[in-house]
């Protein structure tokens, strides 16, 4: 597979650039174990995890022209990067080679999908464009999960991975991380998000990756903060001390001391979130209390670890936001408070350097000057440290920021190609030290340097394993920690030192018990294959759901049948003269000849292969998972747009709008929309609208008096028409959108249509929606009756005669067409 030369050897393949990619012993073999299953490789930073899932995607393209492998990166610049490697890597044509982030418009990435054989792009326009049915991913024979220790929750990783292995014809996934997690049960539920069930794990000890690596010393130096500091930061504490007292008095807290915990704090905000759930005033009160602790919280830690300018900046915000209308009491409380205001004159007054300025400076004068180093990196959790770090140290050497892409209060963000401008050119050396926040840890490809400052310690092993992996990959390397004595940097110190400890620890052990945890990913990877053969278990298959008396659940009444199962053909046609489902109209429906029609309500048979229903979601909706549990659902195709009215479609008369309990007594007791508002746009746009409310207990979730909640509902359902649904979590929402559609698609023969879109409509889409809204006819036969007539007016103009002329009108829909056209406008 190499080739040798007398001074270098590199990896051949038909698909490879010749001479680009050096041929390493341990990436050959990493390649090898995640060609032969769904892998995790674990190799630290710097050291090809990229190159690895090339070399994998190259193979599994090489014989398949018709195949797709899709990188996925949690960041821009990251999948930014990756595409610039895998087009100077692959003999690929660089228009086949894609990316896809939200920069790139929806319709633009469904087109390009087409003819792409490598997408990189960020999880979550992929996990959109899932949801949205704008690709498929049966083609695609390799994927990789870049920074695979986030496929934790609800982040997209872990949806996409779910319908990658259910979709695709012939998956195999790699997921590729320095850090997996910091225990045992962390990596393995990654492994078991991701559907991996082979691990791959090499560390700097093993003897190959030994060769290309060097030591990277890891000092800590301790700071000792200025007089001048250290009152700002008890002044804020004594302030801390108070507020702490009174959360105390409400029986939330246990101490007042100034340090405890975050943990503790979030304790604390959960018991004061019981007190309100219970109707207790005192929860309120102690709820803008906890928020005063945090912002203070805040500010101290900003003065100890970070610098004096950025707690400056931040009670300027505070201000800024106590006068701004809608400011909450914390926010006022706090900047009125005469220790806050002492504290934040005291910070105004100080004039000197935080010490951590000054011994940066020295460190990077040594590096860069003493020690004739090219490069250094220094990090910072504080973009507003970063800005001022950058300006001072600008005096004396060449410093650039590098910071995220959203703007903040007092600050601009880089955009995306700011960002490649700053790293191509530190990479070429035309400045030598990059200031930066967190957003160039993961991943990106920042050049060798020869210090690595870190402006205070981190407390996430992840996260420090990420910045530790930008020196000591080509020659030694030096890494220095900052910490603050006496101050939080401290605890951090220790949390960092030990956690770093546990991954390394576990990264050994799991190197060493990697068969027996392959073992017991496989074990648990049965139900996935299940799934992915359109098999689940019995207990678990969609829909179905027992009860102890053997009654029907829910699905079996989901399409079909009329009840006492009449009419085993299902075809739900009506009678006469209607035989597009169209039946329209609020109240009963009734046949031709005025007798009632009972519906079609269920049939016991599940839909056919081939019965597909279509619901749309409006893109807001992606906060729950509604639309992503939807999409996995073989028989319902979803598709994403920006809805002007309702949360959901799922058919030209049906929209739903879905209200948690919480949502619908705030839009009832005002808020950014009315709830009555709401209800005119759903009963104006659609003939049958769904007011869905979600969650428990209606009446006892706030303090609004039961009346007033039932003489809401009653206006939305008898002033406005809407159908008022209860269901009694996310999953329950979703089997009533999935029985909604199926029972307008399937047994009414509905078509799908959005009313009220906010963009324009075309001629011809206004005149079909005009004669549509008539008397629920519906878009079929507003179809046929335009095409008989010619115009929208000849349509308003004919006789009941003429329009049951008409295929598909009979004297029922003639007759409303008539009436309604026909009769005076009478308001009520």
């Amino acid at each position: 597979m190499a080739a040798t030369d007398p001074e270098q050897s590199y990896v051949e393949h038909p698909l490879l650039a010749e001479g680009f990619l050096e041929d390493r012993r341990y990436q050959s073999e990493l390649v090898e174990r995640a060609l032969d299953d769904h892998t995790l490789v674990c190799l630290p930073t710097g050291l090809g995890k990229t190159t690895v899932s090339l070399r994998v995607t190259a193979d599994r393209l090489q014989d398949d022209v018709g195949a797709k492998s899709l990188l996925l990166a949690p960041t821009k610049p990251l999948v930014e990067q990756h595409a610039t490697f895998y087009r100077e890597a692959l003999e690929i044509p660089e228009d086949e080679i894609v990316v896809f982030t939200g920069d790139v418009r929806p319709d633009d990435r469904a087109e390009l999908w087409g003819s792409a054989r490598v997408v990189v792009a960020t999880p979550q326009v992929v996990e959109n464009d899932l949801v949205g049915g704008r690709i498929d991913l049966r083609d695609v024979v390799h994927v990789t999960f870049d920074e695979c220790h986030r496929a934790t929750g609800d982040y997209a990783y872990v949806y996409i991975a779910e319908r990658y292995h259910a979709d695709a014809a012939d998956p195999l996934v790699t997921g590729m991380s320095a850090s997996p997690g910091g225990d045992e049960e962390e990596i393995l539920t990654v492994c078991a998000n991701l559907g991996v069930r082979e691990v791959a794990v090499m560390t700097e000890d093993d003897a190959d990756v030994a060769d290309y690596t060097y030591d990277t010393d890891v000092e800590w130096e301790r700071i000792e903060l200025p007089e001048e500091v250290l009152e700002v930061r008890d002044e804020l504490n004594d302030v801390i001390r108070e507020r702490l007292e009174k959360l105390k008095e409400l029986g939330v807290v246990n101490t007042t001391q100034p340090d405890l915990s975050q943990k503790d704090l979030n304790k604390v905000h959960g018991k004061l979130r019981e007190l309100i759930d219970n109707d207790q005033s005192e929860g309120y009160e102690g709820m803008s209390l906890h928020a005063e602790v945090m912002k203070l919280r805040r500010a101290v830690e900003l003065v100890e670890t970070q610098s004096v300018e950025s707690v400056r900046r931040y009670f300027e915000r505070q201000k800024n936001a106590a006068r701004s209308s809608g400011a909450s009491k914390a926010s006022q409380r706090l900047v009125s408070e005469p220790r806050v205001k002492e504290a934040m004159r005291r910070a105004e007054a100080f004039d000197g350097l935080h010490p951590k300025f000054r011994r940066t400076r020295m460190l990077l004068a040594e590096t860069l000057g003493i020690e004739g180093g090219d490069r250094v990196i220094v990090f910072t959790e504080s973009r507003d440290t970063a800005e001022a770090l950058t300006e001072f140290l600008g005096n004396h050497f060449d410093a650039r920021r590098f910071v995220g892409q959203g703007d903040k209060e007092g600050s601009d963000g880089m955009t995306q190609t700011e960002q490649q401008e700053v790293l191509s050119e530190f990479k070429a050396g035309a400045f030598e030290v990059l200031v930066s926040t967190s957003v160039a840890e993961e991943g990106l490809d920042v050049p060798e340097v020869d210090l690595v400052l870190f402006f205070e310690p981190v407390p996430t092993a992840i996260r420090s394993v990420q910045r530790k992996g930008r020196t000591g990959r080509q020659t030694e390397g030096r890494v220095v920690v900052l910490m603050a004595e006496d101050t939080r940097d401290e605890a951090y110190f220790w949390i960092s030192r030990r956690r770093e400890e546990e991954m390394e620890n576990e990264l050994r052990s799991l190197q060493s018990l990697a068969d027996d945890l392959e073992a017991e990913l496989d074990d648990g990877q049965g139900t996935l294959e299940e799934y992915a053969d359109g098999e689940a278990p019995a207990d678990e298959r969609e829909g179905v759901r027992s009860s102890a008396d053997g009654q029907a659940g829910l699905a079996d009444f989901e399409r079909g049948d009329e009840v006492g199962g009449a009419d085993a053909s299902g075809d739900g046609a009506a009678s006469d003269g209607e035989t597009d489902g169209e039946a329209g109209g609020h109240g009963d429906e009734r046949t031709e000849d005025g007798s009632e029609d009972e519906g079609v309500v269920a049939r016991a048979d599940p839909p056919e292969a081939e019965e597909h229903v279509e619901v749309v979601v409006d893109q807001r909706e992606l906060d729950s998972n509604i639309a992503r549990d939807l999409s996995k659902r073989e028989h319902v195709d979803t598709r994403l747009e920006t809805l002007a009215v309702g949360d959901y479609v799922v058919s030209d008369r049906v929209a739903v709008e879905r209200k948690s309990i919480a949502d619908f007594l705030d839009t009832l007791l005002g808020g950014d929309r009315d709830l009555f508002e709401q209800a005119r746009d759903l009963s104006r746009h659609y003939d049958r609208p769904v007011l869905l409310l979600e969650g428990g207990d209606l009446y006892g979730a706030r303090n609004v008096h039961p009346n007033a909640i039932r003489g809401a509902l009653a206006s939305v359902a008898v002033d406005y028409g809407i159908s008022v649904l209860r269901t009694e979590d996310e999953t329950d929402t979703t089997d009533m959108l999935d029985v909604l559609a199926g029972r307008e698609q399937l047994t009414r023969d509905r078509e799908v249509s959005v009313h009220g879109e906010k963009g324009a409509k075309t001629k011809t889409e206004q005149q079909e929606y005009v004669v549509s809204s008539i008397a629920d006819v519906g878009p079929v036969t507003a179809r046929a009756l335009l095409a008989h007539f010619g115009s929208v007016e000849a349509v308003m103009t004919a006789s009941e005669d003429d329009l049951m002329d008409v295929e598909g009108v009979g004297e029922v829909t003639a007759e409303r067409v008539r009436d309604v056209v026909a009769s005076d406008y009478a308001t009520e």
